[in-house]
């Protein structure tokens, strides 16, 4: 499974080759989200299994895009990178979701940390 860090992300997303598929529900998306990202609000669905009510946002997912999904904490959105994939897409996971996404953001210990480990792991 592939995955990409927030740092990484913000490195690469003013690159029009990257996509920002947010798949949280509609409400948590409209509080706060990655800049230029898009919304396919099937987080609940995702939860129970039903990767195929992603099917309906494909059309605004862009073929030749490297697509990046996000969801609360990086678990859920794991459900959309496996159904991507298996469609052919070029896609991986946000690291820590739109949590991690805030955590760099505002730089803190937390995030420093955890990036400092995970460069020791790799």
């Amino acid at each position: 499974m592939r995955s990409v860090g927030p740092a990484r992300l913000d490195d690469r997303r003013t690159d029009d080759d990257v996509f920002v598929l947010d798949v949280r529900p509609r409400e948590a998306y409209r509080q706060a989200h990655i800049p230029d990202s898009h919304n396919a609000p099937v987080y609940h669905e995702l939860r129970r299994g039903e990767t195929d009510a992603l099917d309906a946002h494909l059309d605004a997912v862009p073929d030749d895009a490297a697509v990046v999904t996000v969801c609360k904490a990086g678990v859920v959105a794991r459900k959309a990178t496996d159904h991507l994939d298996e469609q052919g897409y070029s896609v991986a996971t946000l690291t820590g979701g739109y949590a991690g996404w805030q955590q760099y953001e505002r730089n803190t210990r937390l995030y420093r940390v955890a990036s400092f480990l995970r460069g020791l792991i790799q």
